[in-house]
């Protein structure tokens, strides 16, 4: 690989501060362990949080920082107790690379609530170095948190899923918004939104997207298979759903009312959050108390889980919907990802451009 040296083993692409401008980094991954797993990152999807984190807009954030959280590849080496996984076989690694292993949490297969969860990248391993993420040319993760990828699902279009597509599926999952027949409804159809309406149809639930644009229709009755499309701009349309949804997913990341979705849903319905809008948001107690509605909310899963929802999407040939991107591209896609201008997850092609955009880079 271009760019590196004896001393630095792996070249990725890092921001040094808070400007989040991503250049090549040279550093090094600790040797192969009894008990990791070595691979070739093929492609990476850029989430919006990597976004958050490159600005420190969420504050937190360690520098140098290699982003990327939804990273696959091909397995090129494995320590000498790995029994699960092998060289050669299709690979992920999600949001988690190491957890305490006692706590409640992880007893329970639920390293994402772990206290002690240490994230692929912007965290602390437990030997002391930094993690860094997908936007690299391989990685050496614990075989505990690797992932097997399906054979028959797009490569890179299987990426996104390792967040987007557990943050959504989690909890439908745990809150039992999977029932056949049941009316589901999604609010906001963007990178997480996009995968709720997937799972939603593969469970056999009536999918009914709720959203702000009304250019968006088309693409969730005809691109998604959803089965309505409302404009929440548009109060006679959402009156007319007063008490008719059984479960809303809300995946809106910004500060938006609450009621609307609440007024729509049935006695005992259920509206989980799983965006994260840095402002307080309010509600009437009365919009839950008189009908006994939940309200609720989710993060990622833990790696039992994640591993089901990646067979799931394997049954279902459930993918994220994708552009595909060189890395000497990432920047300008992070411009891009601040105005919501993609459908729906930027995915790096690390394995074919990373050397090219590397060496560019020196050129420059």
């Amino acid at each position: 690989m271009t760019g590196t040296s004896a001393k630095h083993n792996c070249v990725g692409f890092a921001a040094h501060d808070s400007k989040g401008h991503l250049v090549p980094f040279e550093f090094s991954r600790r040797p192969v362990g009894d008990d990791d797993v070595s691979f070739k990152i093929e492609f990476c999807g850029i989430c919006h949080s990597d976004l958050h984190q490159i600005k420190n807009e969420w504050k937190g954030s360690k520098y140098p920082m290699v982003p990327g959280h939804e990273l696959v590849g091909i397995v090129d080496k494995v320590g000498s107790k790995v029994t699960n996984f092998k060289v050669g076989q299709k690979v992920g690694v999600g949001c988690i690379v190491n957890s305490c292993r006692k706590c409640e949490s992880c007893q329970k297969d639920e390293e994402n609530y772990c206290e002690s969860m240490i994230g692929t990248y912007n965290g602390t391993d437990k030997d002391g170095s930094p993690t860094y993420g997908g936007y690299s040319s391989y990685v050496v993760v614990n075989e505990k948190y690797v992932l097997h990828v399906p054979d028959n699902l797009d490569f890179a279009a299987t990426a996104p899923l390792l967040c987007a597509g557990i943050t959504t599926y989690s909890p439908m999952r745990y809150y039992g918004m999977d029932k056949p027949g049941k009316t589901f409804g999604v609010v906001g159809l963007g990178g997480l939104g996009h995968m709720a309406v997937q799972f939603g149809k593969a469970f056999g639930m009536h999918v009914i997207v709720f959203s702000t644009s009304p250019n968006k229709k088309e693409e969730a009755l005809k691109g998604l298979g959803a089965d309505e499309f409302v404009v929440t701009k548009d109060e006679e349309a959402m009156k007319a759903y007063k008490n008719k949804v059984d479960y809303i997913l809300d995946t809106v990341s910004a500060k938006h009312p609450l009621a609307p979705y609440l007024n729509v849903l049935k006695p005992d319905g259920k509206l989980i959050l799983v965006g994260m809008p840095p402002e307080a948001m309010e509600f009437a107690p009365a919009g839950i108390v008189l009908s006994r509605k939940l309200i609720g909310g989710s993060m990622i899963g833990g790696i039992k889980e994640t591993q089901e929802m990646l067979d799931f999407c394997g049954k279902h040939d459930i993918t994220c919907k994708i552009e595909k991107i060189p890395m000497d591209y990432v920047n300008t896609a992070m411009d891009r990802l601040v105005k919501n201008d993609v459908k729906y997850r930027f995915v790096l092609d690390v394995a074919k451009t990373m050397e090219k955009a590397v060496q560019s880079s020196k050129e420059e």
